[in-house]
């Protein structure tokens, strides 16, 4: 159990502050302080025999065999006799990042194998998530009678069973949770498939490009093993992490094990700028310096994301796929445009809803449904009606025929993916899956009250233990004179930082507010000054009407604060400085 950090049990949030990591372990079995990356890798949960290992996170070390994995071998050498014979595959993707990232990554492994492959992208309005038995059997008439999916298919029962019938061969990669039965597909390549082995089952965190990777490292060992290679060079898988990265990120995947070495080395790929298009999507989001996670996250993978959306589907595959730089630039400047208009739709859907979820106020699962929604946004409001909300919460836009798409965004220790899966086999849904923290569904407007009583009833308990030990996490307090970019250079070996691996939070006090004001999209924005002399810029995002924005716009002159939030290197003025992202505070005195 962690300590109280600076003795506050009640911040202006309604939360204690603990330490991440209690003191008592601060030190292990020596009297020689551990230093700060250490200190930080056994708060996120490493052993201690494992911190030379989690320091410097390589494949060679987190790798696993792609043996491991069901039908992972069967998959492998179906793919390899399609190259030998060099048969034309198809590989179907979902319409976002982690879809778009899957299918590039084969394409290109493909295409360096010579092998006439081609993607395909559904349409989000027009055919909805997954494949269709229509889209398959078209695409078998077009002359690939091998079709990959990626990201998707492992709830595609009748369109794998339509497809098979008309000669078409499905091999299924994705990492979205299983039903007991499995599609009658040619391999189902899934780490979250019910009857996985332990040592393949802990690998469920992976986003859909991680496991599309581990087929091709499958693949190109079975080539190997073959003598493909004798007279002609091996591609360099190596070289297609960049791709791994960015779709693992914007699945907001767990960055621990092997997910954490996928990016880690991913972004030294990326730094590179190997990939074309990537690259011109670099220059359209204005990155100069090679680019970190949270670029990929916030950046990166909402540019390509925003062609699903609310432009053409196959953006994002043909920007990651090309090797022409002005069809890259081209496709990126789209992206960009597309994004800008993603934004102006998402506010005013994210508006509707949190008016809307007043109904459901006191409800474990927060469902919000309406039509003239735009289906393109509603995962985006999702994920900021959880964040505002504090529970799960589900999205749904009601089409011309009463049929809702929806779209869920879960918070940790509550698994939404596999409650959306029950509400389905119980028939309360058309279509639905995900994983823990996302879902998607197709539900009749009429059944939408019942879903929210199945759904819960069945989270409720959950809900509340996940809510009722809230308390914000402190990793270190610095001084006001601390929030500087050394601070932020020295955390830095211990990333890359996301989903299940958070950035150092750190606690700075006491100050005094001596500028505050509103800028951007409600973002308070504030100047500080601490007892040490020390002043620095912090700013606390969309919080301008929440009683945290509030207390620190008048503030101004007053009380002491203590602030808790993450220190971010600021390269904007002349030289650098650092800003504190601002989380919580509570009064000093």
């Amino acid at each position: 159990m962690s300590s109280t950090a600076l003795g506050i049990d009640r911040s202006i949030l309604g939360q204690p502050w603990h330490w991440r990591r209690a003191s008592a372990d601060m030190g292990g079995d020596s009297l020689v302080p551990d230093d700060l990356v250490t200190q930080l890798l056994l708060a996120r949960g490493v052993a201690r025999e494992d911190v030379d290992r989690q320091r410097v996170p390589t494949l060679r070390g987190f790798m696993p065999d792609p043996s491991i994995f069901r039908d992972m071998d069967a998959a492998a050498a179906r793919l390899a006799n399609a190259v030998e014979a060099k048969e034309a595959i198809t590989i179907f993707g979902d319409y976002d990042v982690d879809g778009a990232t899957s299918a590039a990554l084969l394409v290109r492994l493909l295409r360096a194998l010579d092998v006439p492959v081609g993607a395909y992208i559904p349409d989000r309005l027009m055919e909805g998530y997954g494949p269709s038995g229509a889209a398959l059997v078209r695409i078998g008439e077009a002359g690939s009678r091998l079709v990959v999916t990626v990201d998707c298919g492992a709830q595609a029962f009748d369109a794998i069973a339509e497809a098979k019938a008309a000669g078409v061969e499905v091999i299924v990669v994705d990492h979205h949770q299983c039903a007991t039965t499995l599609p009658q597909a040619f391999a189902v390549v899934n780490p979250n498939r019910l009857d996985e082995a332990p040592d393949a089952a802990i690998h469920g965190n992976l986003a859909a490009v991680g496991v599309a990777f581990l087929l091709g490292a499958a693949l190109l060992r079975t080539l190997r093993a073959r003598g493909f290679f004798a007279s002609r060079a091996e591609p360099a898988l190596i070289e297609l992490l960049d791709l791994v990265a960015l779709g693992t990120v914007a699945d907001v995947a767990r960055l621990t094990g092997f997910n954490r070495a996928l990016v880690t080395q991913g972004l030294k790929v990326m730094a590179r700028r190997g990939n074309i298009g990537l690259s011109a999507l670099m220059d359209a989001a204005r990155l100069t310096k090679p680019p970190g996670a949270s670029d990929m996250g916030f950046a990166l993978g909402p540019r390509i994301n925003a062609g699903g959306r609310v432009g053409k589907s196959d953006l994002g595959v043909r920007l990651l796929t090309t090797s022409d730089p002005q069809e890259a630039a081209d496709i990126a400047a789209e992206l960009n445009r597309l994004n800008e208009e993603r934004r102006a739709i998402e506010a005013a859907v994210l508006e509707a809803a949190i008016e809307a979820s007043t109904a459901c106020a006191n409800a474990p699962v927060a469902i919000v449904a309406a039509p003239g929604w735009h289906p393109g946004v509603i995962g985006i409001v999702a994920g900021r009606l959880k964040e505002k909300l504090h529970r799960p919460a589900i999205v749904i836009a009601l089409d011309e025929d009463g049929v809702g798409k929806g779209s869920g965004r879960s918070i940790g220790g509550v698994d939404l993916g596999a409650a959306i899966l029950a509400a389905k086999e119980t028939g309360l849904l058309v279509a639905g899956g995900g994983h823990a923290m996302a879902a998607g569904l197709t539900v009749a407007a009429d059944r939408i009250d019942a879903l929210g009583a199945f759904l819960n009833d069945r989270l409720a308990a959950d809900v509340e233990r996940a809510s009722g030990g809230k308390s914000l996490l402190i990793d270190a307090v610095l001084a006001p004179r601390g929030i500087n970019p050394l601070w932020c250079e020295a955390i830095e070996s211990a990333g890359p930082y996301g989903a299940g691996w958070p950035a150092p939070r750190v606690a700075t006090g006491p100050v005094r507010i001596v500028e505050s004001g509103i800028v951007g999209t409600d973002h308070v924005r504030l100047i500080v000054a601490g007892d040490d002399g020390a002043r620095f810029k912090a700013i606390a995002f969309r919080s301008a009407g929440s009683d945290l924005g509030q207390t620190l716009l008048h503030a101004r002159g007053g009380r002491r604060l203590w602030l808790a939030g993450r220190a971010k290197r600021d390269d904007w003025g002349s030289r650098p400085a650092a800003e504190l992202h601002l989380e919580d505070a509570a009064w000093a005195d």
